[in-house]
């Protein structure tokens, strides 16, 4: 079996995507490779709700700081995980991470192979910028 990056396949797919949610395809290795790591699922899981900082996460999840560094580029560069710029009235600003999807979707086939799609997040008005 090969992995497929969802080519040949319409970017206006919705099929497994829930109402008012985008269905995107992303590199099927790099996010089942994320999925398949228990501190990946832990760093997931604590930014589900909210926007956290690699210190937040480090804290929340009990991982070690160069761990949880690591984990979030590899979630990151996978399209699980979005990075954004936390504005402190001090100066010191940080990038903060939150999950950028609702679910993932894995579709095996004979024609594409496996395929990986993440439907987006329906998300209220604070994360609209």
């Amino acid at each position: 079996m090969t992995a497929q990056h969802g080519r040949g396949r319409d970017p206006k797919d919705r099929r497994s995507a829930r109402p008012g949610s985008e269905r995107r395809s992303v590199d099927s290795e790099a996010v089942l490779a994320a999925l398949d790591d228990p501190d990946c699922r832990a760093l997931l899981e604590a930014t589900a709700e909210e926007a956290l900082t690699a210190g937040e996460l480090t804290e929340r999840c009990d991982i070690p700081r160069s761990t949880t560094y690591r984990k979030v580029e590899q979630l990151t560069d996978a399209g699980l995980l979005e990075e954004r710029v936390r504005l402190s009235s001090d100066g010191k600003h940080a990038s903060e991470y939150r999950r950028c999807f609702e679910d993932v979707t894995v579709s095996l086939c004979d024609a594409e192979g496996i395929t990986v799609g993440l439907s987006e997040p329906a998300r209220g008005p604070e994360a609209a910028d």
